[in-house]
């Protein structure tokens, strides 16, 4: 039977009693999965390097998949579920989040490309063998897939787990709404991280379960996205966040066209969008979503202010604010969000929660960087602030501190142990006390005040 057959074969049961998903849906035996280095991988060998890898995977619970190349991360995830093993995406591979994690999943090992952390580990093999393979794993709908992990206000990991089926069916949803079926063989060239949720959904498994091919590279400069989309073979898709989009409209250099833009994390202006749209001459659709419930809602932002609903994605508002639940969320979960409903499946954002903090495709809590901040021995006082963002000026935190025998190396070494680089604080700034109220709280426009007088002193 052909990867064709099998897929169509299982895609057609799956309709009616949903008990398994194929791990791949391209149905051509010579389709693209992924592009590393330019050189084309044929789903053929795809299925035997995922054979290949399960085969060399200790027998442990869990995998801990730090592989920064897209398609390594691809095939260890793929692997991973034939073993019947759980994948942990952490927020970041800081040593104190890979202690906390150890701790709390004891039976884990880490699948690796270089460097060993301090954990069981398995370094991706150079040479998986040569071969090909026919047979597509069929991975049972209600299989825990993996645990998506996000920076909690204690200082440990949270988990959000995810079963095959919900990942399978946000894809699919997401790829319906995107209306990828008209990009047959896309390559998929992402900017963000994909062992974060947006990008684990639209960079690997939006490519996995609608036959787009991967760009194993992550570009984050702007002349090196432009790069990588120039070498990319067309239909392209650009899978990136606000920050990227900025930055690439920044530069006066010609934009290779694409032929669709994804973007998420953050609004967009629909000033920025339709600039986009005309310089690369592709429609910009937007997801908006959360690690916890997935994707939940599109929007073509320069032609629509209101959000609609993935297929099956229900609102549902309550006293304590809206919530989602549907076949492609893991379960009924609230949104972190000020949202105001314009119809049924339809809404317009009102606001973010202050506590939430994107950048770059990255996420992380104020709660969680103060954590760390005040646990820095030497540090008395100290807070972060995330200042107000504009179409000229990108927003990324800053911090105060009360610390009058440190320094701010020695302060920025220690938050380096403890949190993403994305997430350091610039700049950092260190006061004599901070303006707290009576009941020893900091309210955002005391701090952004204080923000104020520190930029102009």
């Amino acid at each position: 039977m052909t990867p064709r057959d099998q897929i169509e074969t299982v895609a057609g049961a799956s309709l009616a009693d949903s008990s398994a998903y194929p791990i791949v849906g391209h149905i051509d035996e010579d389709g693209i999965v992924a592009y590393q280095d330019g050189r084309p991988i044929p789903i053929a060998r795809f299925l035997h390097d995922i054979a290949a890898l399960a085969a060399r995977l200790p027998a442990q619970r869990y995998a801990l998949n730090l592989c920064m190349d897209r398609y390594r991360f691809a095939v260890g995830l793929a692997a991973a579920l034939c073993r019947r093993q759980i994948s942990l995406l952490p927020p970041n591979d800081t040593p104190g989040v890979l202690k906390a994690l150890a701790a709390d999943y004891p039976d884990l090992y880490c699948l690796v490309e270089t460097a060993r952390p301090p954990l069981p580990s398995l370094v991706y093999p150079a040479d998986l063998g040569d071969g090909s393979a026919r047979e597509v794993p069929i991975v049972p709908a209600q299989q825990p897939a993996l645990v998506l992990f996000t920076s909690g206000s204690t200082g440990r990991p949270k988990p959000t787990a995810k079963s095959w089926e919900t990942l399978v069916r946000s894809a699919q949803a997401a790829g319906r709404r995107l209306e990828v079926g008209r990009l047959r063989g896309a390559t998929l060239i992402g900017t963000v991280p994909h062992q974060h949720s947006y990008g684990l959904e639209s960079t690997v498994l939006l490519g996995l379960q609608h036959g787009l091919a991967i760009d194993t590279w992550r570009p984050f400069y702007p002349g090196d996205i432009r790069a990588r989309i120039a070498a990319a073979p067309r239909p392209r898709i650009l899978v990136t966040t606000p920050v990227h989009i900025r930055a690439l409209l920044a530069e006066p250099e010609h934009l290779p066209p694409l032929d669709l833009i994804v973007s998420a994390t953050a609004p967009l202006t629909a000033a920025l969008a339709i600039e986009a749209e005309a310089r690369f001459g592709a429609r910009l659709m937007e997801i908006y979503g959360c690690t916890e419930a997935g994707q939940v809602a599109t929007r073509r932002t320069a032609r629509d202010e209101d959000w609609l609903c993935l297929d099956g994605v229900a609102l549902e508002p309550d006293d304590h604010g809206p919530w989602v639940s549907g076949p492609c969320v893991e379960t009924r979960t609230p949104l972190h969000d000020v949202i105001e409903r314009s119809g049924p499946a339809s809404f317009r954002l009102r606001g973010r929660v202050v506590d939430l903090v994107d950048v770059a495709g990255k996420h992380t809590s104020l709660a969680h960087l103060n954590h760390q901040l005040l646990s820095i021995d030497g540090v008395k006082d100290g807070v972060f602030v995330m200042p107000e963002e504009s179409d000229e000026r990108i927003a990324r935190p800053m911090a105060f501190v009360v610390a009058p025998d440190l320094e701010a190396d020695a302060i920025l070494r220690a938050l380096r142990e403890r949190v993403d680089a994305a997430f350091l604080p610039r700049p950092l700034v260190f006061v004599d006390a901070l303006p707290r109220n009576a009941l020893g709280k900091l309210t955002r426009d005391a701090l952004l005040r204080l923000a104020a007088q520190s930029r102009c002193s």
